[in-house]
């Protein structure tokens, strides 16, 4: 039953004949969805909801192939319901969502341990089950998954049609990091041709210009300079020898 907004005065229910009709967003339990289209379980066993859940009621164990490897599917799920705090952390954080908010509330139970121990089996529902308790959320996602899709399938369609166009050698220049188009290997073969006979031409012209063209002032100034430069760094060693001598026999007069 839904009572308007509108309504006034105190309205009687016959429960459990009868029965308030609950809001969409209104959560008690989370629940497992079975995706009946790909018939498959939409949780991949990656523990988030588990690492996330505030009082830790979640508890998952992957499922392993034949050969013992680990496989994207829980082989149990257990949800601690007298423990749960029904504040949807799971349902918000799960990236394949694969688990969502219940709406049933009636599970009152003589003992809590196991009862309230929900395992897999009763914790799965079909995806049919979710779209009509939550028919406005699910639309939602079936047009964010749309578009997705819509968008992953362009991004294929336009890397094939590039693969294409390469593969028949029409591809448009590109451009490189810094803004700047490439050149192509013709242009570069060019210009590596040019700059190799601009460096053959500069070396055969200083092979033709004769020494003896040279000033005779830079000629003979250099022998000159290297003469007095040698000359100095001499003195100044005998310098330094003179001066470690003296220092070693003023040693051993003052030892003796």
């Amino acid at each position: 039953m839904d009572q308007p907004i509108t309504q006034e005065g105190l309205l009687t229910i016959q429960y459990p004949e009868e029965r308030r009709l609950l809001p969409e967003r209104f959560r008690y339990i989370p629940m497992l969805i079975f995706d009946t289209e790909r018939g498959e379980d939409r949780c991949t066993a990656c523990g988030i909801c588990a690492k996330v859940c505030p009082p830790q009621c979640i508890w998952i164990v992957r499922d392993m192939d034949e050969k013992g490897k680990p496989v994207a599917r829980p082989a149990e799920f257990f949800i601690d319901i007298a423990v749960c705090m029904s504040c949807s952390f799971c349902t918000e954080f799960c990236p394949f969502d694969a688990i969502k908010m219940n709406h049933d509330f009636e599970l009152a139970v003589y003992d809590r341990y196991p009862q309230l121990v929900y395992d897999k089996a009763e914790l799965t529902v079909p995806l049919e089950y979710y779209a009509a308790l939550w028919p406005v959320q699910y639309a939602a996602e079936q047009a964010q998954m749309a578009k997705e899709a819509a968008e992953a399938e362009a991004k294929v369609v336009a890397k094939a049609k590039a693969a294409a166009e390469k593969a028949a050698g029409v591809s448009e220049p590109a451009a490189a990091a810094d803004g700047k188009p490439k050149r192509t290997k013709e242009e570069l073969d060019a210009l590596r041709a040019a700059s190799a006979a601009k460096a053959a031409a500069a070396r055969s012209g200083a092979a033709e210009t004769p020494a003896a063209e040279a000033p005779a002032s830079e000629v003979g100034a250099a022998p000159a300079a290297e003469t007095d430069e040698a000359a100095a760094r001499k003195a100044r060693l005998d310098e330094l020898k003179r001066q470690a001598a003296e220092k070693a026999r003023l040693r051993k007069e003052g030892g003796a």
